[in-house]
């Protein structure tokens, strides 16, 4: 069994996933080509409200809605040529 690292998986998902700043992410809200994805549990969006356009998925259930094996895949997962944006409190 080969093993990996807390810090070596984080620094292949570092490699991975490109990390916005408030501005850059403000900056393409609107973009057909982005879509703005809300991780935070449905009582924090009651509490603190939604963002606009953006596609509200449960934590807990991200990795099922995107993975196109899953019985649970969404389509809104399944576009190609799409950026997502993921935001959480």
């Amino acid at each position: 069994m080969i093993r990996r690292t807390l810090k070596e998986m984080l620094a292949e998902a570092a490699a991975e996933v490109e990390s916005w700043s408030l501005e850059q992410a403000l900056g393409h809200h609107g973009d057909p080509d982005v879509v703005f994805v809300d991780v935070r549990d449905v009582r924090e969006i009651w509490r603190e409200g939604t963002i606009a356009g953006a596609l509200h998925a449960p934590r807990g259930m991200l990795e099922f809605w995107i993975d196109p094996a899953s019985p649970y895949a969404k389509p809104e997962f399944q576009q190609p040529g799409k950026r997502y944006v993921f935001i959480c409190a």
